[in-house]
Order: structure tokens, then C-alpha cells, then sequence
């Protein structure tokens, strides 16, 4: 960490500390966490990283995300919560799996990538082909917009497209200072 953010970063906890704050008041840290212990508990994670993510809808409701061998936190989370806005099943599959197979192959086997999970770009590109066919896809990809200044929190630093994936729904972002993955580069 460079002097300066470092600096910012003891900024930002002194202001904190003054007016009695703490990252926990965040409505969605603890859910956040919570849906990371799931994950852990239940097996499901990826390659022995166990991430969760939450959100505040405008209503107030809670909803979390978990990562998994199909996808990122981040992923799961946004699809649960169009789901939930939409008054979809919970179980329904919004993603065909020859979609999310297609672009597995494509990280994996064409892109020699070792990360093959999809991060939220990746699972907004694909929610947007499934609407082509499936309208509970498209109600869901309609009702995206409903997110913008939504608060959010992961328990990990986004991936890069975690990141810019959450950055243009308009949510507001923020995440625990941890990994995502045991290796350093994401390829």
C-alpha cells in the first residue's frame, strides 16, 4: 500500500472512530459475511475460496450471493436479486447451460484461463443472450436498472470484472480487504 492511500485509509478510520462508527453498521457487511460462512459450511464455494456478497434493495430487503464453481459472488448475487425484484422463483435458472457452458469452454480452453467461473460481466453478457429466448431472463435483464444506488458489499476485493460490472449498475460498493482466489494473477 502506497503512502498515500495509506494515508487516506487512516483518514478514513479516525473519522470513523468520531463519530462511533463501524464497517459492521453497514446493513449488508454482516449478511455479506454470513452468506461466505454458508457457502463455506455447505461445500459450495470454489476451489477452497468461500466469498458472499449482499445487497440492500430500495425496499430494504436483504439479499446475498455466494460463489460456486458456475460463479462469482457477485453473480450470484445480482441474478437473486432480479429474481427477488421480478418475483421469480428462487430456484428458476435464469442461465441455460449450454450458455454458461459455452463461455466456460471459451475461458478455459480458448483463453487458456485458469479462473473459469463467470464474474458478473461475463453473467450480465449472458443473462442478456438468455433474454433472446427466455422472458423471465428478459423481465430480470429489465429490471437490472432497479439496483442503481443500491448498497452493496462483498466479503473479497472484486475482480476486475466484478468490479466494473457492479460500477455500471450504479451500486454502492464496498468489500473486505481479502483475496478472491489463492493466486495472485487472475488469468
Amino acid at each position: 500500500m502506497g503512502f498515500v492511500e495509506r494515508e487516506i485509509l487512516d483518514r478514513a478510520e479516525l473519522i470513523m472512530k468520531n463519530a462511533g462508527a463501524t464497517v459492521e453498521d453497514r446493513a449488508v457487511v454482516l449478511p455479506a459475511r454470513q452468506a461466505a460462512l454458508t457457502a463455506q459450511k455447505s461445500g459450495k464455494g470454489n476451489e477452497g475460496i468461500f466469498c458472499g456478497a449482499a445487497i440492500e434493495l430500495r425496499d430494504g430487503t436483504i439479499i446475498t450471493g455466494e460463489n460456486s464453481p458456475l460463479m462469482h459472488a457477485a453473480s450470484s448475487l445480482v441474478i437473486n436479486a432480479a429474481k427477488h425484484i421480478t418475483g421469480l422463483p428462487k430456484k428458476m435458472h435464469l442461465l441455460p447451460k449450454n450458455i454458461t457452458d459455452s463461455v466456460r469452454f471459451l475461458k478455459k480452453e480458448v483463453l487458456n484461463g485458469k479462473m473459469i467461473s463467470l464474474d458478473l460481466e461475463e453473467t450480465l453478457i449472458s443473462l442478456s443472450i438468455s433474454a433472446i429466448s427466455n422472458p423471465a431472463a428478459q423481465m430480470a435483464v429489465e429490471h437490472l436498472k432497479e439496483l442503481q444506488g443500491c448498497e452493496v458489499h462483498i466479503t473479497h476485493i472484486p475482480t476486475t470484472g466484478d468490479e466494473a460490472g457492479l460500477r455500471k449498475l450504479g451500486v454502492n460498493l464496498t468489500s473486505d480487504p481479502d483475496f478472491s482466489s489463492k493466486s495472485l494473477f487472475i488469468s
